[in-house]
């Protein structure tokens, strides 16, 4: 088990390995409401405030046709999280729950995921609806979202580890 000091009760962290697997560049930068992580919104459902992806000049050509989309993946790095966690505890939860199961920022890697809406597109700038990290953010990637193939209607949520639980809010 790994040390917990600054770290709440039940949650379990590890210590990382001494050097990275792969390399990736930042796209640009995300612009919010919210200056710190505690402003931000628990998940991007729960704002209707306009974000702006601000994408660096030698990436706003892969910005062509964007606008055919009406809502896009935004793959974004909580560079503020915890990367040490195995075992977390949530605010709102009683007991620990595993990294993998949660959607929490704190991860090895903590990339986070947005479906968002896009609302227009200025130059190298796309104003979106739907995020939840703070001001400055580090852009990881952009994709369209296809409801086709993206989308899950089926998928569940069970808390006490088992398939076939209740479905996510």
């Amino acid at each position: 088990m790994g040390d917990t000091s600054g770290h709440r009760p039940g949650e379990v962290a590890i210590p990382l390995p001494g050097s990275f697997d792969a390399g990736l560049y930042f796209i640009g930068r995300i612009r919010t409401p919210w200056a710190t992580r505690s402003a931000c919104p628990k998940n991007g459902r729960q704002t209707e405030a306009t974000c702006t992806l601000d994408v660096d000049a030698p990436f706003a050509e892969g910005l062509q046709n964007v606008e055919g989309a009406s809502h896009l993946i935004v793959l974004y790095w909580m560079d503020e999280a915890a990367r040490d966690l195995v075992l977390q505890r949530p605010r709102h939860a009683e007991g620990s729950r595993g990294t993998f199961s949660l959607r929490s920022p704190a991860r090895p890697n903590p990339i986070a995921l947005s479906v968002v809406e896009l609302l227009d597109r200025d130059g190298a700038s796309l104003r979106v609806r739907g995020l939840d990290c703070r001001d400055g953010t580090p852009l990881l990637d952009i994709k369209p979202y296809y409801a086709t193939t993206d989308s899950r209607p089926d998928a569940t949520i069970d808390r006490a580890g088992t398939r076939g639980g209740d479905s996510p809010a």
